[in-house]
């Protein structure tokens, strides 16, 4: 019995697609990295910080003992020490003596109890105060009012 011709189209697809997959097979074959030496692998970074296969120019250790190693600097950048004083407003006091003040700059609720109020602090005072880092966030410690 015949093939019909839907059969025919196909197998001729399927065949084509074998092909092409098996020419993909070897392009990947032909382009494979594996088996290159070290140096074929390694990139260098130049002095604007491009990639480049040619390795820097080498100095001679004279150079190195001249240079000025006190402007180096390791580590993260420094912080510059900020006022550790900071203002804000009672915004809420509870009756069991804890509440909260909203930083002035920051705008930030930071928590506090009355045992750091130097003096009595009701809703709505300007205080200055010092922040502490405890175990449920920061809180507010050495509270004066501001007149």
């Amino acid at each position: 019995m015949a093939d019909s011709f839907s059969k025919k189209e196909n197998f001729k697809k399927k065949l084509q697609k074998q092909k092409e997959k098996a020419m993909r097979r070897e392009e990947r074959k032909e382009s494979n990295d594996k088996g290159k030496g070290l140096d074929d692998m390694i990139m260098y970074v130049d002095a604007n910080g491009q990639f480049t296969s040619t390795p820097p120019e080498r100095r001679n250790v004279d150079d190195d003992e001249n240079m000025d190693l006190s402007h180096i600097q390791l580590g993260a950048a420094p912080i510059e020490a900020e006022n550790p004083i900071k203002s804000g407003i009672v915004t809420f006091l509870s009756e069991k003596g804890y509440g909260f003040i909203t930083e002035d700059k920051s705008k930030e609720n930071i928590f506090f109890h009355s045992n750091n109020c130097a003096e009595m602090v009701k809703k709505g005072n300007k205080v200055a105060f010092e922040i502490e880092k405890s175990p449920k966030g920061l809180s507010a410690i050495d509270i004066k009012l501001v007149k």
